[in-house]
């Protein structure tokens, strides 16, 4: 926090210092380790401060004259480049700050400066008010520094534990300043410096601000004289003062004044005490091992001057101011002395030991017990130092132990007082003036000074002397290690005082006694002393019944006299109605004996308050009965002190629920409080007339008050429902009225004598109200309206208090209205500042109201929701809405704005504001309220900056510790850090939940941003920068950052896990919440370098809370990724990279240090760093080593072991009990739990279950220790859960959504290595968690993707290929090590887990994607390569990969393949469809066809084929207009994929038909339901997401005809068998084959379908198939009507594709889908090509199937040679251009001829298209980038998608197309060829029949028998021909000779040279590389041989 300071200014007054005390804090008590080293520079520097303690720099005229330039040649400042020009006006506030503190110029410069930076911390307060107080806080930070020191030095009465060298450093130094005089200034310093005079001063300049700023300053300069005083003490505490040193002490105390009540300030009360310390010798008896040398230091025994010059000061006779003070002084000196003449070295100091009596006696007589009971122990601070409450014990102790006959003079004198004051009693005259009271102020001193015991030392037990020996461990004395061990002679001699003054004892010491014994009767122990005493006191003469002989101070006594009050008094018990009731003789109790009877009530209090088995013996003893007498004198008439002391001790009583029970009856029986009237009595009677008629007008309440505090004691130990049954409706409601109707509602208005007591009734009702709420738990019967019946008639029951407590609150009642103005009262007063009477009830009051309204808060859910269910008549507000009404003081809206107030005296009252924030954080629950409180947060300027500056000091707040346990901790001040924490805590989740609301919302204008204006507006600054104010945001982060440039790390994160993890967790809402996000970000970047610092820390490690641990990284690692994502789109490269490095480098980073300060070890590590480059360490990744952070082990506690409870029926309560925490985990409700379970055991009757209580007890217990752990585990497996996911998503936007070029390829590869092979050690761990397995499972995945892609990427741009480890960068060993794993996690999942698998086999299918083979352009010169060279070249990588992972498949063997099986059969839809591209994957690796055997044999296939039957239902539902899900659909497109795969082997297809997988597709009904394609045109999806019905029936369809044709293409053995089921299955659907065939719109989906049923047809439909089976001849006659049905449809779709509907089909498809036109166009060319080769193939195969030579062989074209017209671009149809005779069935060979032509000339299109491909393929570097445009154009959708793509993607995309469009060529020509070949067959073996073999039929005579041969021939061949109908239409029949001629002139003409030159080069090209040599050469050779040869 080091200030700016100006140049050459010597040390600033406060950064320097303050640091100065953080660093003596942190090393003396904090003990942070290698503080010491720090601390030795700092005192070496800071030195002259402590040689001059507080004084300032001087003024001098030089640093004037540089400061009042400043404003115009400016002023250079440290730190700050160049001078800087400061305003006119801070120099004139310099100037007069510097006269203010007398300090130098740029001293008081540096101040302003500071207090201007410090500003937002103190809002509300100047620069210059602030800088007063910096100027206090340097000062209070250097005397801090210096007690602290002091403290930390070793010595004769404490010890810090800390570490040799520390306190040898710290001895040194302090040694040395005492040397220089410290005493001496510490002394001037005290008197010199006094808040009032410092306050004028600061007055007269305008140095003070507000009611805060005064309190402040005023505290920070009491604390630095208190400081300074303490340095003294703690010195004489340790070490002795020299002589000079303690005589200028005395000096001192000489002069010292008394406050106004007679006691020592608490600067006075710690230098008194500092000099009984340095007289002090008691410590010499403890026998310490260090003893010797401690009196060796001891100037008492070793300087003769030390001792005499002491001795001659004190007994010097000049009073002193105080004369008690000089007493006491005296008193000590004489006790020192009086145990040196006891000691060997005393002997020489003879002359003055005898003066000890002496001086004793003159202390005496200045009234040295009076004195320190009044001036010591009034003293407030006094009880809050151990060590002065020891040193004034051992004072008290040595008196009466080293002084036995001063003690005994005293009681002589004493009884000779009483004896005088008896005699002038007596005789009436005046009291004698002589009295000395030195005994009674002794003990009254001894009673009041034990009384009090804040530490719980429990010093009183030496007073008390075991008579008997103590079995009882508990109850041993001080000095009891062993029974019967004889006690110390001192505590002897003090027992024996306390008995010896009780015998025999004056009447006038009565009371002192008892006041003495009820002081020492405090504590446990002492108690139970006490009580015995009082009992063998009694216990002589106990037949005695007058008791007179018994001593008067026993039980005996008491209780017999109380008994005889009763008995006198009762008989003067006034009847009620009597009217002078008002007036009771007051006869009987005179005010001595009230005194007494008081005395002997608070000893009885006291010890049955502390011993229970004093409290049961007492209560039952038969004779005594003090309860009933107790209550009988409360009936009686005496004076209401006494009975507000009965009252008390009741309370006492009370304590044992077993009293607590009886004593409510006897209260109800007593009618102390009436609450039933007699019939005709006319006013009420007991206290409640007490209260208003007598204590009200005496204007004190104590009656009132005990009455509150007895029930406040009897409501905590029991509550009893039918109290009062049988006289009146049973319960509590009577007393509940009577405090809240009597007592709390009127106590506002009262009269009050004692100010004070008006809080303190309201404290003392309403701690009942909150005891009563607290323990309410609303049930359904409070709902239902119960009656009782009374005297015969029925009366509604009372509810129970809570209940009414609860209804008064949620209504707008007068009792919920004075709570509200209770609050606003209390934080108007506190807003004072000032100190006023009853303040701490006040304050106790003020809680109490708070802790009401939120257990209302708390409860009400439950309430409200249990009403409605009553249908109850009840009318209730929720309290958060009546929370919001209008104040009737202030008229304003403001009650929830009190609550938050409190929130700004956090400092002072820690519990308040605990309350307050609790409260608003479940206020803030409700979103409509919330709009409202950011209006009333923000409506009034100053309290909306008020209400920011509590939100923030709460937070900010440095005391605040997380503690551990939850139990009574006795340590208040831990009590009251862990109080502020849990402050914190609330604040944090206000915030959290307050941003998932809508906005204004209050975390909005907490965290500073704007409200009124849009949120994303808003622009964060740092505090102070253009008048921002400092928020919650600020201080957050400033928690946050404390230790981030340490290389130990944010010290929050140790200190504070859970509140760490809460400020993460607020930050990464404001980051992913998108109004926040932007401002939040900007900021955290910019101004803070946040997530750069808190990253380089990951991970943290907390062995003791491993969940907040975790939850911290979470969150951190979320925010990260937001992080990472935000910059690498807003292209912020630099941020990116650094985070990416930080995350992914294993090279070691140097840890930047803070502003320069590097230690030596840093220098040096950088240096040899430098020299030794190469032999850097690698280190861990930090993303891998927060994965290490993460145990993915969880121990799960064992099962319950029950003796009693039933383990079912627990486990059920237990599942009851749960609920959703706000972490999102499923806890139990443990408290719930322990109250149903003692219920259970409370209703057990019998005495068995009164025997087995404690093992019952014991057992809950067990129960409950067990839920605990189990919530434990939830939570610990939640965290781990939520930190995987995290890492997980940190991970996923590392490797996706930074820009690529962060991480070079082999880096990315390396890095994706590292982390997949810890995922899975980690995961494949014996006992890793199964709740965490999905996440990995998810992150393997994204992983495995992102690896093979990068491979992917990194070969597409040919690096690396060639190099020896195999593949990629990452070498082949690591691939199969990362496929074992992936195997073995697949494996271990077992039977369950089966979503989980479906991610390991995307992983899976990603990995072997690796090893596939990329398309490599067809360049059709392969197969001239030999045979024998292809089979002789070495492998290439990829095979190799493929080989090797195929074998390490197989060697998990069996196991595997189950596995995969079964989640391809059945199961969850992704899970099968990703198992069954598993199997397709590896199916299509396996050479061996070990997997196909395993599927085939193992009954996989059989029931996934089988499974196909039953997808008929689910498939045809696809076909509606608007489907369900299509998860079917996708099912049934991978079976078929598989399936498909399957058949591509021989082995496997012949497996399919036996499965009978025809047969089940004939069964599927889907097939014929083709929907209607026009109908569904309207009904798109829009998205285009949903394929419209039409391409799903596709995607039915499609991978059918697919699989038919692999399997037709596969069984070459068994090819009949398939061709035949095929054909069944065709002719089965044959009404939709023919309509598909007959298809009107030829679309690319109806193409694709085409050009597969043709392949089908082509293989299936021939009259050899139907030989096959057996079947009977009318079924054959079908088949063979079907068979030629498509044999005429396959040709007339020839007619359309080879004819005129080409060319227009490729015009409309570019023109419907210009943009992917080319692709499209591709396709459709490839499509019409297949359709045309399939019926040219099937044309071929009828022609040969029917015959061998053309004489005999059919004829499926007519005679016609003409083409059909429309060439030239019309658009005739194919009929137009046949001649007028009706050839309509069959197509011409003139489209034959067509075809051939159109093929040829395609034919070279496509070659010459392929070579300039090729060409640029192979010069791709070298094409211009519009090529490089265009070619990507077809692989980039989108307008503007090129232009986004760097180059090098661009010209891999570039390639790819290439590749795409050299392949389609190939195959295109591969095509054209084989149709071009085909083409030819079929015309040869036409032109033959027609020109050889036909017999041309005359015109004339059609009835020719020639003709009829002819006939025959077409129609009863085995095989039917087109015109198999018979003689519908002549059609062929009529061949006449013209048509012969006329075919034979056409041919002749079409078949030129030209078309023959074209062919032979078609093989010349093509066909030579593809082997087949002289095929097209044949061909055309002999058709030219038909066409040329002359006419016969």
């Amino acid at each position: 926090m080091a200030t700016q300071m100006a140049v050459n200014s010597g040390a600033s007054l406060w950064g320097p210092l303050k640091e100065l005390w953080e660093t003596v804090d942190g090393a003396v008590l904090r003990r942070q380790p290698e503080s010491g080293h720090l601390l030795d520079l700092q005192l070496k520097k800071h030195k002259p401060h402590f040689l001059t303690l507080f004084k300032n720099p001087p003024k001098s005229a030089e640093q004037r004259e540089k400061v009042r330039k400043a404003s115009t040649e400016g002023i250079a400042i440290q730190g700050q480049q160049g001078s800087r020009l400061l305003p006119e006006q801070l120099l004139t506030e310099a100037f007069i700050l510097s006269d203010l503190f007398d300090v130098g110029e740029l001293a008081a410069l540096e101040l302003l400066l500071a207090g201007e930076h410090q500003q937002p911390h103190f809002p509300g307060l100047t620069r210059g008010l602030v800088a007063v107080l910096l100027y206090w806080d340097g000062k209070l930070c250097v005397a801090n520094s210096l007690r602290t020191l002091i403290q930390s030095r070793q010595g004769k009465t404490f010890t810090l534990d800390l570490s040799g060298e520390l306190v040898a450093l710290t001895t040194r130094f302090t040694d040395e300043l005492m040397s220089q005089g410290l005493t001496k200034r510490i002394l001037t310093l005290v008197s010199e410096i006094s808040v009032t005079r410092e306050f004028e001063r600061l007055q007269k300049e305008r140095g003070l601000g507000n009611e805060k700023h005064r309190k402040e300053v005023s505290g920070l300069i009491k604390e630095c004289r208190q400081a300074l005083a303490d340095s003294l003490f703690s010195w004489t505490c340790q070490s002795p003062l020299t002589k000079d040193d303690t005589l200028a002490l005395i000096g001192h105390l000489e002069t010292v004044p008394a406050q106004a009540d007679g006691s020592l300030d608490s600067v006075n009360l710690a230098l008194v005490m500092a000099l009984l310390y340095c007289l002090d010798v008691s410590f010499i008896e403890q026998g310490t091992e260090d003893r010797e040398d401690l009196i060796q230091a001891l100037p008492l025994l070793t300087e003769r001057q030390y001792v005499s010059a002491v001795h001659s000061r004190l007994m010097d006779g000049q009073p002193w101011k105080l004369p008690g003070l000089q007493a006491v002084c005296r008193l000590a000196w004489a006790l020192s002395l009086r145990v040196l003449s006891q000691l060997p070295q005393g002997s020489a100091l003879v002359e003055f030991t005898e003066a000890d009596e002496a001086l004793a006696d003159q202390a005496l007589l200045g009234d040295v017990f009076l004195f320190m009971k009044e001036g010591i122990l009034g003293c407030e601070s006094f009880a809050q130092e151990e060590f002065y409450i020891r040193r004034l014990h051992s004072l008290i102790t040595d008196f009466l132990a080293l002084m036995p006959m001063k003690v005994k003079q005293l009681r002589n004198r004493a009884d000779e007082d009483a004896r005088l004051v008896h005699m002038s009693l007596q005789m009436d005259s005046e009291l004698p003036s002589s009295l000395r009271k030195d005994l009674d102020h002794l003990m009254m001193l001894i009673g009041e000074f034990y009384s009090k015991d804040t530490f719980g030392l429990e010093l009183g037990l030496e007073f008390w002397c075991p008579t008997e020996s103590l079995q009882h461990t508990s109850l041993q004395g001080s000095y009891l290690g062993m029974a019967l061990q004889r006690p110390p002679h001192k505590q002897v001699v003090l027992s024996k005082f306390v008995r010896q003054m009780g015998d025999l004892l004056p009447s006038t010491l009565y009371i002192s006694y008892l006041r003495m014994l009820k002081g020492l009767a405090n504590g446990p122990q002492c108690a139970h002393y006490c009580f015995s005493l009082l009992k063998t006191n009694g216990a002589t003469h106990s037949d005695n019944i007058q008791g007179v002989s018994g001593s008067p101070v026993s039980w005996e006594h008491f209780f017999h006299s109380l008994m005889l009050y009763h008995e006198n008094l009762r008989r003067d018990l006034p009847n009620p109605d009597a009217a002078q009731y008002r007036h009771p003789p007051l006869r009987g109790i005179t005010q001595r004996e009230l005194e007494g009877l008081t005395a002997f009530l608070q000893l009885l209090t006291t010890i049955i308050t502390w011993s229970e088995n004093a409290r049961l013996a007492l209560c039952e003893h038969p004779q005594w009965t003090p309860v009933v007498v107790m209550l009988g004198l409360l009936q009686c008439s005496v004076p209401p002190v006494l009975k507000a002391e009965l009252l008390q001790c009741l309370a006492a009583f009370g304590k044992s629920p077993e009293i607590a029970a009886s004593l409510w009856q006897s209260l109800e029986y007593t009618q102390i409080l009436q609450t039933v009237r007699a019939p005709g009595q006319r006013q009420a009677a007991g206290i409640e007339v007490e209260l208003n008629e007598i204590e009200s007008s005496c204007e004190e309440y104590p009656l009132t008050r005990a009455f509150c505090h007895l029930i406040s004691t009897l409501v905590e130990s029991s509550l009893p429902i039918n109290l009062g049954a049988g006289l009146r409706v049973p319960g509590f409601q009577p007393y509940l009225n009577f405090l809240r109707d009597s007592v709390f509602l009127p106590f506002p208005t009262r009269a009050y004598r004692r100010p004070a007591e008006k809080w303190e009734v309201a404290d003392s009702v309403l701690e009942v109200f909150h005891k009563l709420l607290r323990d309410y738990e609303p049930q359904p019967s409070d709902f239902v309206q119960e009656m009782v019946e009374l005297q015969g008639e029925q009366i509604p029951a009372h509810k129970p208090p809570g209940h009414s407590i609860m209804f008064h609150l949620l209504n707008d009642s007068p009792t919920l209205a004075l709570c509200l103005s209770l609050l606003e009262e209390g934080v108007r007063q506190l807003d004072t500042y000032a100190p006023f009477p009853g303040k701490k009830q006040l304050e106790s009051a003020v809680l109490h109201c708070l802790c009401l309204l939120d257990l209302a808060l708390q409860k009400e859910m439950v309430f409200t929701d249990l009403l409605r269910e009553s249908q109850s008549s009840l009318l209730i507000s929720p309290l958060e809405q009546l929370l919001q009404g209008v104040s009737p003081q202030t008229r304003r809206a403001d009650h929830i704005v009190n609550i938050a107030r409190y929130l700004y005296h956090s400092s002072s009252n820690p519990e308040a504001a605990f309350q307050s924030s609790k409260i608003l954080r479940r206020i803030s629950n409700y979103p409509n309220i919330q709009m409202r409180l950011v209006g009333d947060f923000t409506h009034d300027q100053a309290v909306s900056e008020k209400l920011m500056a509590g939100f923030v000091e709460c937070l900010d707040n440095d005391e605040a510790e997380e503690g551990i346990e939850k139990g009574d901790d006795p340590d208040t001040q831990k009590k009251v850090a862990r109080i502020r924490h849990e402050t914190q805590i609330h604040i944090l989740n206000l915030l959290i939940t307050s941003l998932e609301l809508k906005t204004p919302n209050l975390a909005l204008y907490l965290l500073g941003y704007e409200v009124k204006k849009p949120v994303s507006s808003t622009n964060l600054q740092d505090p102070g920068v253009l008048g921002c104010p400092r928020s919650c945001l600020h201080a957050i982060l400033s928690l946050l950052q404390r230790g981030t440039e340490k290389r130990s790390g944010p010290v929050l994160t140790q200190q504070a896990p859970h509140l760490a993890e809460l400020c993460y967790q607020v930050i990464y809402q404001l980051c992913a919440c998108p109004d926040t996000s932007g401002p939040t970000m900007r900021y955290l970047r910019t101004s803070q370098d946040f997530l750069f610092s808190h990253l380089q820390h990951l991970p943290f490690i907390l062995p003791s809370n491993q969940i907040a641990a975790l939850s911290q990284m979470s969150w951190l690692m979320k925010t990260a990724a937001i992080e990472l994502r935000v910059t690498s789109l807003n292209r912020q490269r630099s941020h990116t990279q650094r985070l990416v490095s930080l995350l992914l480098d294993d090279q070691p980073h140097t840890q930047h240090t803070a502003d320069g300060e590097s230690g030596m070890e840093e220098e040096t590590r950088s240096v040899s760093g430098f020299l030794h480059f190469d032999t850097v360490s690698k280190v861990r990744r930090k993303l891998l080593s927060v994965l290490d952070a993460i145990d993915f082990s969880q121990d799960i506690p064992e099962l319950l072991q029950l003796d009693f409870f039933e383990r079912t029926q627990i486990e059920q309560v237990i599942s009851n009990c749960e609920h959703v925490n706000e972490q999102g985990h499923t806890v139990c409700n443990v408290k719930l739990l322990h109250r149903v379970l003692v219920a259970e055991v409370n209703a057990l009757q019998g005495m068995a279950a009164i025997g087995q209580r404690p093992l019952l007890m014991e057992e809950v217990n067990s129960i409950l220790q067990q839920v605990v752990e189990r919530n434990r585990v939830r939570r610990s497996l939640g965290a781990k859960r939520h930190a995987l996911q995290s890492w997980r998503s940190l991970v996923e936007t590392l490797l996706t959504a930074c820009p690529a070029d962060l991480i070079p390829a082999d880096d990315r590869q390396l890095i994706i290595r590292d982390l997949l092979l810890d995922l899975h050690d980690k995961v494949l761990s014996e006992d890793a968690a199964g709740e965490l397995m999905p996440i990995v499972a998810g992150a393997v995945f994204t992983l495995t993707a992102q690896l093979s892609q990068s491979v992917l990427s990194e070969q597409q741009q040919g690096v690396g290929l060639e190099s020896s480890s195999g593949f990629a960068s990452i070498a082949n060993s690591a691939l199969h090590l990362i496929l074992r794993k992936l195997l073995d996690f697949i494996l271990c999942t077992g039977g369950g887990y089966q979503r989980l698998r479906a991610h390991l086999y995307g992983s899976l299918l990603y990995y072997l994607q690796i090893a596939q083979k990329p398309e490599e352009p067809d360049t059709l010169q392969t197969a001239g390569k030999a045979m024998w060279e292809r089979l002789t070249a070495p492998e290439d990588s990829f095979s190799k990969l493929q080989r090797e992972n195929l074998a390490i498949i197989e060697s998990y063997g069996k196991a595997l393949m189950e596995v995969v099986c079964r989640d391809a059969c059945d199961g969850h839809e992704i899970s099968r469809m990703l198992a069954l591209a598993v199997l397709d994957r590896i199916l299509s690796i396996d050479r061996q066809n070990q997997w196909l055997l395993y599927v085939c044999n193992s009954g996989y296939l059989r029931s996934l084929v089988e499974s196909l039957r039953q997808d008929d239902g689910a498939l045809q539902s696809m076909l509606t207009p608007q489907p369900p899900l299509l998860k079917p659909l996708y099912i049934y497109e991978s079976k078929m994929a598989l399936l498909t795969r399957v058949a591509k082997t021989g082995q496997g297809a012949v497996e399919l038909l036996r499965c009978g997988l025809v047969a089940q597709l004939m069964e599927c009904q889907v097939f014929d339901m083709v929907p209607d394609s026009d109908a569904h045109r309207m009904m798109r999806d829009p998205s285009g997401f949903i394929p419209s019905p039409m391409d799903r029936y596709r995607q039915i369809l499609l991978p059918t005809l697919r699989l038919f044709q692999v399997i037709l293409t596969s069984t070459t053995m068994n090819h009949q068998q398939g061709a035949a089921q095929v054909l069944q299955w065709l002719i089965v659907h044959a009404d939709t084959i023919q309509s598909l065939l007959r298809c009107q719109e030829l679309s690319m989906g109806a193409l694709k379908e085409l050009s597969l049923l043709t392949g089908i047809i082509s293989k299936t439909a021939l009259p050899g198939v139907l030989e096959m089976g057996e079947v009977n001849s009318s079924a054959l006659m079908e088949f063979q009507g079907h068979i030629n049905r498509f044999q005429r449809l396959c040709l007339s779709l020839l007619s359309r594709l080879a004819g005129s509907e080409r060319e227009r089909l490729l015009k409309q498809a570019e023109i419907a889908a210009p943009g992917d036109s080319a692709e499209q166009r591709e396709e459709m060319e490839v499509a019409m090509q297949q359709v045309c080769a399939n019926i040219m193939e099937y044309c071929q195969t009828l022609l040969l199937q029917s015959s061998a030579q053309a004489q005999f062989s059919i004829c499926l074209f007519s005679p016609s040679g003409s083409e059909p017209a429309g060439r030239d671009g019309g658009r005739a149809d194919l009929s137009s251009s046949l001649p007028p005779m009706a050839y309509s069935r069959a197509p011409s060979l003139g489209l034959v001829l067509y075809l051939l032509k159109n093929s040829a000339a395609d034919f070279f299109r496509f070659h010459q298209s392929h070579r300039q491909n090729l060409g640029k393929l192979q010069s791709l570097d070298q094409l211009p980038p519009e090529e490089l445009k265009e070619l990507c154009q077809g692989l980039v959708s989108g307008p503007g998608g090129v232009e986004k793509i760097s180059s090098v993607q661009r010209s891999l995309l570039a390639k790819r197309r290439l590749v795409q469009l050299i392949n389609n060529r190939a195959k295109l020509l591969a095509l054209c060829s084989y149709v071009i070949e085909t083409c030819l067959f079929v015309l040869w073996r036409h032109l033959e029949y027609y020109l050889l073999h036909c017999t041309p039929a005359d015109p004339k005579d059609s009835l020719l028998p020639g003709a009829g041969l002819y006939r025959s021939r077409l129609t009863d061949d085995s095989f039917g021909g087109l015109q198999a109908s018979g003689g519908r239409g002549l059609g062929l029949s009529r061949v006449s000779q013209q048509d012969l001629d006329l075919l034979k002139s056409d041919m002749g003409a079409a078949f030129g040279e030209a078309l023959q030159r074209k062919l032979l080069e078609v093989e010349g090209l093509y066909s030579q590389v593809r082997s087949r040599y002289t095929f097209i050469q044949a061909l055309v050779r002999r058709i030219r041989g038909l066409v040329r040869q002359p006419k016969s």
